[in-house]
């Protein structure tokens, strides 16, 4: 089959959430099955050798990639939850948004120590939410190996933050600006 350009298969939304965003939406990738799965499979593809042992896919469309992900790699799934969603014992990670705070949450007996995680989501921009995501994880010892994205807006430098924690980020496309 031939390679898709992915870029073309999400769609941009001038002025949403609000006036000067570019929102990029993948539920057009999404709903394009050749399209998803190329998404899929190079998301995995360069860590089918690192020894991966779960994925943790960020809470919400983390989850989506992340679950392929995690059967594309023979692993399991670990959901990185807003907080209040998950029913046992948690570990939580407060983080920043731009006006407040939120926290994220995984159950206590999530990730054993030493385990070999994978993060995934659809999308970095100032890396806020990932950063809280790898910080919460790493409160179990054990190693996050990696951060995977299907979009990076590298202006916002959320990859670059992501990498200043020792975790090596891989994105499928990049689109300027915010």
């Amino acid at each position: 089959m031939p390679s898709l350009n992915l870029k073309d298969h999400v769609r941009t939304i001038p002025d949403f959430p609000e006036a000067g965003i570019m929102y990029r939406d993948i539920t057009t990738l999404l709903s394009h099955p050749a399209a998803l799965q190329q998404a899929v499979d190079n998301l995995a593809l360069p860590f089918k050798d690192a020894k991966i042992d779960i994925v943790a896919g960020i809470d919400a469309r983390g989850f989506i990639f992340g679950t392929a992900v995690a059967l594309a790699l023979g692993v399991g799934f670990v959901p990185v939850r807003k907080a209040g969603k998950l029913p046992f014992e948690t570990y939580e990670q407060d983080y920043a948004l731009e006006y407040g705070t939120d926290t994220l949450q995984i159950h206590a007996d999530a990730v054993a120590k030493g385990q070999r995680v994978l993060v995934i989501d659809d999308l970095i921009a100032t890396g806020g939410t990932a950063e809280a995501a790898i910080k919460l994880l790493q409160r179990t010892n054990c190693d996050v190996v990696g951060a995977a994205f299907v979009i990076d807006l590298p202006d916002l430098g959320g990859a670059t933050r992501i990498e200043a924690l020792n975790v090596p980020v891989t994105a499928l496309v990049e689109f300027e600006g915010h």
